[in-house]
């Protein structure tokens, strides 16, 4: 047995998420990764934001190396704004990893900045220990360059990884 899915109708963006529109869609491009306990390294990733009519967006991400021969990392959540310059994101990671950061939201000449601090990080019984995040993101036209700052494993916080990536068709 089969169903049929109907057509549905465009959602209009919510309000509370109106500064965030210029975030819709799928984004592609490179970054690089590193850090003290492991070697440096090349990926390409994607990332989706999308919407549902409620005042936040859905949020996917995943990572492949650099000359796509195997998967590296995924992330997926919600971003939302519950004042015009308050952000909450809220992650889950395959690695049993839940991450909720909270930030700030900065819209000027077109350019939206968001800074994010982990609020709370939850781990699973066989994740590694992750105790801190924080990003920092810059959407300029058809460009998102972002930064990841991670405390883990015994490090501090320090940068972990950052990309470059460009609006899909």
């Amino acid at each position: 047995m089969s169903a049929v899915v109907e057509p549905q109708p465009a959602v209009a963006l919510h309000p509370d998420i109106a500064p965030l529109a210029p975030l819709l869609g799928t984004w592609r491009g490179a970054g690089h990764g590193e850090y003290p306990t492991i070697s440096p390294f090349d990926y390409v990733e994607e990332i989706s934001f999308g919407h549902l009519g409620r005042p936040f967006l859905t949020y996917r991400q995943r990572t492949r190396a650099a000359d796509g021969s195997r998967p590296m990392h995924a992330e997926t959540g919600y971003l939302r704004c519950p004042r015009p310059d308050q952000l909450e994101l809220i992650l889950a990671h395959p690695t049993g990893i839940t991450e909720i950061c909270e930030g700030g939201l900065t819209v000027e000449d077109g350019e939206l900045r968001m800074e994010f601090d982990s609020t709370s990080i939850g781990l699973s019984s066989t994740a590694k220990s992750v105790t801190a995040l924080g990003r920092s993101l810059r959407v300029a036209g058809d460009t998102i360059d972002y930064t990841l700052r991670m405390a883990a494993v015994g490090e501090p916080l320090r940068h972990h990884l950052a990309a470059t990536l460009h609006r899909a068709p």
